[in-house]
């Protein structure tokens, strides 16, 4: 990957060419922020957070979205790793990853 970057110069900027390559910490970083790409995710993870338990039915029952939808965006951040599912039953459970919320912040962090 070639990116043009800028250099800042007294009144002006120039442009070089930087050569560019993203490391695994990027790429983990993009999968991650991907993942969490839309406000019902993110809804999700806070309410995964804040109940620090594993939830099965009440997603559903707080979130103004269709069983189907949940379900969707459960696949999603599940298989990002922020989720983790427990079969209960017919019933999946989910609980937040912690380690998974450690490492996203620490790659915020680094930036």
């Amino acid at each position: 990957m070639k990116i043009t970057a800028t250099k800042r110069n007294e009144n002006h900027c120039e442009e070089m060419d930087v050569p560019v390559s993203p490391t695994t910490d990027d790429v983990s970083l993009a999968q991650l922020a991907d993942a969490i790409g839309h406000p019902a995710r993110v809804a999700i993870l806070r309410l995964l957070k804040e109940r620090q338990v594993c939830v099965c039915g009440e997603i559903v029952e707080v979130l103004p979205l269709a069983q189907s939808t949940v379900s969707q965006h459960l696949k999603v951040l599940k298989a990002a790793g922020w989720i983790q599912g427990e079969v209960d039953g017919p019933r999946v459970c989910y609980c937040l990853d912690p380690k998974t919320l450690a490492k996203f912040a620490a790659l915020i962090a680094a930036l």
